[in-house]
């Protein structure tokens, strides 16, 4: 609900093991939006990873772990930068 998604913004919700017996396998892991947040251009989340109510996220980051509610994340892998009052 209420989401913007910059362009060319990537959400992945498959990988593979890094195993190299199980390599040419996928395993899925669900990606969530939740209200209200908002993805910057060329943003790129990867498996596994929430993103909170209201969190922004920064042109050309990388998140692979979930970014809290309420927090500006940036950078590459993603880091919270400041936090936003409601």
């Amino acid at each position: 609900d209420v989401v913007m998604i910059g362009p060319r913004v990537s959400i992945t919700s498959e990988n593979h093991p890094t195993q190299i017996s199980k390599r040419k396998t996928m395993v899925a892991s669900q990606v969530v939006i939740k209200k209200n947040a908002w993805l910057g251009a060329n943003v790129t989340i990867l498996p596994g990873v929430t993103i909170g109510e209201n969190a922004v996220v920064a042109a050309g980051a990388v998140v692979v772990k979930d970014v809290p509610k309420n927090t500006v994340v940036g950078g590459v892998p993603a880091k919270i930068i400041k936090e936003l009052e409601p």
